[in-house]
């Protein structure tokens, strides 16, 4: 990834009380943490106040000190610096690096990862395939055989997946993956 690329860590949510405090939504709480310097609306601010949870954090940012500048910036992206954000492990990726990549079992095409949905068991690609329907990859070593983020492409096992081997025969055919529908196979 290149150097000061913005990672997306949310979305500016509804005021949280009277100090200028905001819920995050769809947060990488990864990136949201205290001191933490985040763009919105052009300008960089750090975050003075961190609370609530991973899935729902609170926070306020430096420079907004009321409930009327925090609805000032409902619904504004926040990001991070690239430069600024941890270092990911082997095999760890951002979600943006994946959106978009082409989803192939070999040669055959699959579809194009429209997100990256975090589930209770474990992060799932949901794909779009070329005739619309949407099919759910989990992050699991048995379904994902590699990833090349330079290539934009992901090589799948579409028989974990439960999709007919049958070149053609497009995404979503065949028998649905075991599982309760949450991207988990059997």
């Amino acid at each position: 990834m290149p150097a000061g690329t913005p990672l997306p860590v949310g979305r500016v949510g509804r005021p949280h009380g009277l100090d200028g405090s905001f819920y995050v939504t769809r947060p990488n709480a990864r990136l949201l943490t205290l001191g933490a310097l985040v763009s919105v609306n052009g300008a960089t601010a750090a975050i003075v106040r961190r609370s609530g949870t991973e899935q729902r954090p609170i926070v306020r940012l430096a420079g907004i000190e009321n409930r009327a500048g925090a609805e000032q910036l409902r619904g504004a992206q926040l990001t991070v610096d690239s430069t600024r954000a941890p270092s990911l492990g082997e095999g760890e990726f951002w979600a943006h690096e994946l959106v978009g990549c082409e989803v192939r079992d070999g040669d055959r095409v699959l579809g194009s990862v429209a997100r990256l949905l975090e589930l209770p068991s474990c992060e799932a690609l949901e794909v779009q395939a070329p005739g619309g329907s949407m099919l759910l990859v989990p992050m699991v070593g048995d379904a994902v055989r590699s990833i090349d983020t330079a290539a934009r492409t992901i090589d799948v096992d579409a028989g974990f997946l439960g999709l007919d081997a049958e070149p053609g025969a497009g995404a979503g055919g065949g028998t649905p993956p075991a599982g309760d529908g949450r991207g988990q196979a059997g």
